[in-house]
Parts: C-alpha cells; structure tokens; sequence
C-alpha cells in the first residue's frame, strides 16, 4: 500500500530508529521512533514533538460560518470568540456521533475543524441553505503537537513573542520565514502544549527552528505509541477506538449517542436546532440510553487493555478499549464501555478478565476493578497562567 509522506517526513526518517510504522488517514506515520517507554518519559519531563499532519482538517468560511457550525455540532458556536478553540462533536439525525474533534474560531467568519475521519460529503449536504464554503486542506497545512512541562520554554527560546499569553484554548497566529504560523494551547496528552499549524511549505523550516531551540530543553519527537499512552492517562477518547463513528458503524448496536460515550457535556439544548438534537432529548427522556463509557482502576499492575468486563464474575456487562499501567500515575487503568445500569448506578463487584503470557503459558486472571473519574491525573502546569518556564 503506498503511504503519502507527511510534510515534515525527510525529518522524521533521519530520527527513526526502529522503523515502527503505520498508516494514518492514508499517511506513512511512526508508533515509536527510537523507544516507546522513553518517548512517553519525554512528553512528561520534556518537550515532545509528533506529526499531526495526517489529521483531517477543514476550513470553514462565509458570512454562515457561525450560523453552519451551530448547526452541525453540539456546541454553543456563538459563545466560541475569534481566537478561541473547543472541543466538540457532531451527529446524524438520529443523534449517534459521527466523530469528535477541535473547532478553531480563526476570525469571525472563519474556522478549523479538526477530526480523526474524512467527513466532506457530509459536510457539503449540511451546508446547502447557508452562505458558506468548506474545503478540506489536510494536504495544504502542516502540523506538529508540541507537549510536555518544557514546550513553552521551546516557543519562547524559539522567539514566538509573547507566547506566554496564550491560555489553554487560545489561538494566535505568529510570523515565520516570511508567513506564519498558528499556534495554540491545546493538545492530546492532558499535559502543558500548544500545536503549531503552517502551509505546507513552511513546514521543514518549522521543525528546524522548534529543535534549534528546544537543543537545551530536551526536545524530542515521538510516535504514536507514546502519545497514546499520554492520552489514555488524560482521559481522553479516540474515534473508531474506543467507540464507533456512526459511519463506520455495520452493526446497529455498535451506535453511540452524545452520553454514551461520555460526550453528553457538550450538548447545548439552550442553542436550538443542531444534527440530533431530538433524538437526543428524547434519549434523556426517556431513559433510554444503553451504555456508559467510564474510567476504571484495576488491581494489580497488567494492562487489561480488550478485557471483557464482568459483574460479580458472572454476567458479562461491557469491554475495555484503552489500558495502560501509568507511570505517571502508578495505577493500573482503563477506558471501558458499560451496558446500563452497569457503571452508572451500578458501579460495585466490577471484575475485568485478563489474559496473561507467563512462561509461554497464558494464564486467566479476574481482577477487581472500580469506576473512577477522568482524567486519571491532573497536571496543574497544563492550565497555569502563565505557563511554567521548567
């Protein structure tokens, strides 16, 4: 299968070690680069770099864009002001998400949205009726996520001038090499980070002011492997991981509405119509819904990552998606989906099946497990005002 290179892919290959590849939205992208445990150290205790390039990104502009972007997610739009990033998500008619992602208000009639699948279709039907354009620019902006406790001293040193005052969610667009750069406070690893947007062509020049400067403060690029680590210790999910988008979905009960997948926060009933807003509704109303989505911790210190869930070691009640143990944390946890009332108001005599490979035997273990809530740590560096200079 041909894999398109990322913008920043000469970079990328002078660094791999172990050539641990895969394919991302069509892109040659890396699970480790030179150690998985050690490139997970780095988004803790310095400054990570990973290639977001491959992420699905659309621009959205016209005298509509607000008024479209309402409509289509489950988000307040009109509260999200010019330099502003929220995390959202949207849906079909019947209220089952299509994917979650990050929508950048980049003027008044101007937005980014970012997700994990490709969406254009969809996108273009629900425009029809309003004064906007949306064009997919995956191929034409490079991006790179800069996490870790030394990544504001890395833009500072780098002479993005007055990068210290963006706060968590901001965005401002900042000079390179005779263009720019957008840059801001968000990312995937519940740590200290900013992710960097540049046309294409300004993409190599990019990294090579980034690691010029980050010399001095541990700066080091990383792959998928790691960052997931970083995400599941965030609490954070992934589309077609740790739930199915409904475009993806073949069977009907693989669907998931807003609050089964942990998403209900973001739906603004206040707003008016949006996609699935009924069938929302009528979901709470009714009480309905057949699923929770839930943070456990498990005894013990083997990952149960695809261990069925049982109550009371008997009835089988839901699956783990996403497990790790966490260094940072020193606790086994994971991201689980639970069938109701399981998790919900049940939430005792949790039992997790694990399967484990000692001396090429594997033996069966039923751990205890208890509902907990996410994030499964809190970095107080991630949201300080103004960031640390570590």
């Amino acid at each position: 299968m041909l894999r398109l290179p990322s913008p920043f892919q000469p970079r990328i290959d002078a660094l791999a070690r172990t050539e641990d590849w895969y394919t991302w939205a069509g892109y040659k992208a890396p699970l480790s680069l030179w150690d998985e445990e050690l490139e997970y150290f780095a988004i803790r205790s310095q400054a990570a770099v990973f290639d977001i390039s491959p992420m699905v990104k659309y621009h959205i502009a016209g005298p509509d864009a607000e008024a479209f972007c309402n409509r289509l997610t489950l988000r307040d739009v009109t509260r999200l002001k010019p330099g502003r990033v929220h995390y959202t998500a949207w849906c079909d008619d019947a209220g089952h998400v299509l994917d979650d992602g990050t929508l950048f208000r980049l003027s008044p009639d101007r937005f980014r949205l970012c997700c994990q699948e490709r969406h254009l279709p969809w996108l273009l039907d629900s425009a029809i009726g309003f004064n906007v354009s949306v064009e997919e620019e995956t191929e034409a902006v490079a991006g790179l996520a800069l996490q870790g406790p030394t990544s504001f001293a890395v833009l500072r040193d780098a002479g993005f001038k007055d990068i210290e005052k963006l706060k968590v969610f901001d965005i401002a667009e900042f000079p390179h090499e005779g263009g720019s750069v957008t840059i801001s406070r968000t990312g995937f690893t519940g740590d200290l980070g900013y992710e960097l947007f540049v046309p294409v062509g300004l993409a190599l020049s990019l990294w090579d002011r980034l690691f010029e400067a980050g010399r001095l403060h541990g700066i080091r690029a990383i792959g998928y492997t790691a960052l997931n680590r970083a995400r599941i210790e965030a609490g954070l999910i992934v589309a077609n991981a740790d739930f199915v988008t409904a475009e993806h979905a073949i069977r009907t009960d693989r669907l998931r509405l807003p609050d089964e997948i942990g998403l209900g926060f973001m739906v603004d009933a206040e707003k008016g119509y949006f996609n699935g807003r009924r069938a929302i509704l009528a979901a709470r109303a009714n009480r309905s819904m057949k699923h929770v989505l839930v943070g456990l911790e498990i005894e013990g210190n083997i990952p149960a990552e695809h261990a069925i869930v049982y109550h009371r070691q008997k009835k089988e009640i839901g699956l783990v998606s996403a497990a790790i143990w966490s260094p940072t944390g020193k606790r086994n946890i994971a991201i689980a989906s639970l069938s109701r009332p399981y998790g919900d108001t049940v939430v005792d005599d949790l039992w997790v099946e694990i399967y484990a490979m000692r001396e090429l035997k594997y033996e069966r273990l039923m751990k205890r497990a208890k509902v907990v809530p996410r994030p499964f740590i809190k970095l107080e560096r991630r949201t300080a005002n103004p960031p640390a200079d570590f």
